[in-house]
């Protein structure tokens, strides 16, 4: 009789003899082969289960079963990247995985002193994302070994808003306005490689912070002081007729980058209310841009050689140009270099203000209608085509010799461009540069959020917030503009549409304020803008007084 195999009875059971060769004889047939094995019999099903199989039933338990709150707890011990991939499998999954209660317990895993720490958290969901994406990650230039490195995050930060890297430290501002100073960030190794110091210390610098500048070039080695616009409780002012009211107030307080003491601060009037803040010029007249959350710019000149003298002084705070001939214009940004600023509006119009003849030059090609003596005059820039890695950018960084984009795939996956002077390793995979944009050879977290460059590595600041939205958007159809044109034909499109405009306001204040904005657009001097902003502000001024009623 042939021998039955124990276990599977369709398996062949082979053995091998110690040389290796040829196939040893089947084993003798066991009686009673299942218990001398001490394998487990199986059971006979039961009624219950032999009618579930004829209706085509099982007898498993599915997880919809389990009460609420278990079913929270037990997901709730998931990382954040699988509880959201959980909640993409279907629509239970999607309204379970959203529940506040998971995403607390998760956030309180992560970060359990933020409560502690009375910071103000609406969303547990959001908290939590923040504070598992969060991360500050370098690669340096130099070396054969090119490797992404992560640095020391402070644990009591709520994750990462923004991030400067100055000549020996990093500064950090998490989503509560707490400001982190990392002392001695990168030392040289021993191979004569520059690594991040995993024995950093890191300080709190300040709390209440609305943002924090410094200067604008992109070289390290001139940011010797760092700006942070913050809001303040101000003393109670004790009257005759009323108690004191403690009012919280906007104020600039400067500090070393070096060593973190605090050297200037200046306070401002309650009913000002700042969201950003920007330098530009020379040291010895520095301008401090402030961006009002009405969409207004304030300027005032500091004298940065000053700074550390202890002395008391009023400094005039004054309305920007733009704000001041254009002041029907929301500005939402700025950015700026140490002679130029950019302004781009809620309507994604961008303004330019050039404070050099050379800037000027390199940008327009000409000198027309540059004015020395009227450096603040907005001019407005005609967007006439994009790079094709450009359409939809997250984070743009440009250098003095060469250029970043921090771009995103349909698979959500993350890449560096990068063009312009590729010696020292600035452009990793491109020893002799590019003229125009190529891929990198980085590799980008998933979250990456922002790019910046120094003269010894590439950073890249991670942290995901779902409330936030892209920086960067399509152009609308009606101002594309493409290449090759006459420049004539151009113009005279331009005008074309701008009648249009004009046609479809509803009343002459509309009106008005469109021709405001169809003057700034257009190739003119400064003083003939000038020219025209005020006949425009008479026009209405007299037609105004036309409508009031004697």
């Amino acid at each position: 009789m042939r021998p039955k195999n124990i276990g599977n009875p369709d398996t062949e059971v082979r053995m091998v003899n110690r040389s290796g060769r040829g196939r040893m004889p089947r084993p003798p047939r066991v009686q009673n082969s299942e218990a001398a094995q001490g394998v487990k019999r199986k059971r006979s099903p039961s009624h219950v289960e032999i009618l579930a199989a004829k209706k085509g039933k099982t007898s498993s338990t599915s997880m919809q079963s389990f009460p609420p709150e278990l079913l929270e707890h037990i997901i709730s011990f998931l990382s954040v990247r699988d509880v959201v991939a959980l909640g993409e499998s279907c629509r239970y999954f999607h309204d379970v995985s959203n529940s506040e209660g998971i995403w607390r317990r998760i956030c309180k895993r992560l970060s359990p002193r933020l409560k502690e720490e009375g910071n103000y958290v609406r969303s547990w969901r959001r908290a939590a994302i923040l504070n598992a994406t969060k991360g500050l990650y370098f690669q340096t230039f130099g070396g054969r070994r090119r490797i992404l490195s992560k640095t020391v995050a402070p644990h009591l930060s709520h994750g990462y808003r923004r991030f400067l890297a100055t000549k020996d430290h990093v500064f950090i501002m998490d989503y509560t306005g707490t400001l982190f100073f990392l002392k001695n960030a990168l030392v040289s190794s021993t191979l004569g490689q520059i690594q991040w110091k995993r024995a950093c210390r890191y300080v709190v610098l300040c709390r209440h912070a609305k943002d924090f500048a410094s200067d604008p070039r992109n070289d390290t080695i001139y940011r010797k002081y760092l700006y942070v616009l913050a809001t303040r409780e101000q003393a109670p002012i004790l009257t005759r007729d009323s108690h004191g009211v403690q009012q919280a107030c906007d104020c600039v307080e400067v500090y070393l980058q070096s060593s973190g003491q605090r050297v200037f601060k200046m306070t401002f009037h309650s009913s000002m209310k700042f969201k950003q803040i920007l330098l530009v010029g020379q040291e010895t007249e520095r301008s401090l841009l402030l961006l009002t959350e009405e969409g207004k710019v304030y300027s005032l000149i500091v004298n940065e050689t000053q700074l550390d003298q202890p002395r008391s002084y009023t400094v005039q705070l004054s309305l920007r140009k733009i704000s001041k001939c254009l002041s029907h214009i929301v500005v939402n940004r700025i950015y700026s270099n140490q002679s130029s600023v950019i302004y781009i509006t809620d309507l994604g119009v961008v303004y330019f203000e050039v404070h050099a003849a050379g800037v000027y030059r390199d940008l327009f090609g000409t000198l027309h209608a540059f004015d020395p003596l009227d450096l603040q005059m907005p001019l407005a820039l005609s967007l006439t085509s994009k790079v094709r890695y450009l359409k939809r950018p997250i984070d743009i960084w440009c250098g003095l010799n060469h250029s970043l984009v921090l771009t995103q795939g349909a698979d959500f996956s993350k890449e560096v461009h990068g063009s312009g002077c590729g010696a020292g390793g600035r452009l990793p995979g491109w020893l002799k540069g590019s003229a125009s944009f190529v891929k990198l050879h980085v590799k980008v977290p998933l979250c990456t959020k922002q790019l910046c460059s120094t003269r010894e590595c590439l950073y890249m600041f991670s942290s995901y917030d779902v409330e936030e939205s892209s920086s960067y958007r399509d152009l609308p159809a009606g101002k594309a503009r493409c290449q090759g044109t006459d420049l004539e034909a151009e113009a005279a499109r331009a005008c074309e549409e701008y009648l249009s405009q004009l046609h479809k306001c509803a009343n002459l204040e509309e009106q008005m304020a469109k021709m405001r904005e169809i003057v700034g657009h257009m190739s003119l001097f400064g003083f003939q803008k000038d020219f025209f902003w005020e006949a425009l502000s008479m026009m209405q001024r007299q037609a105004q007084h036309k409508q009031v009623p004697n």
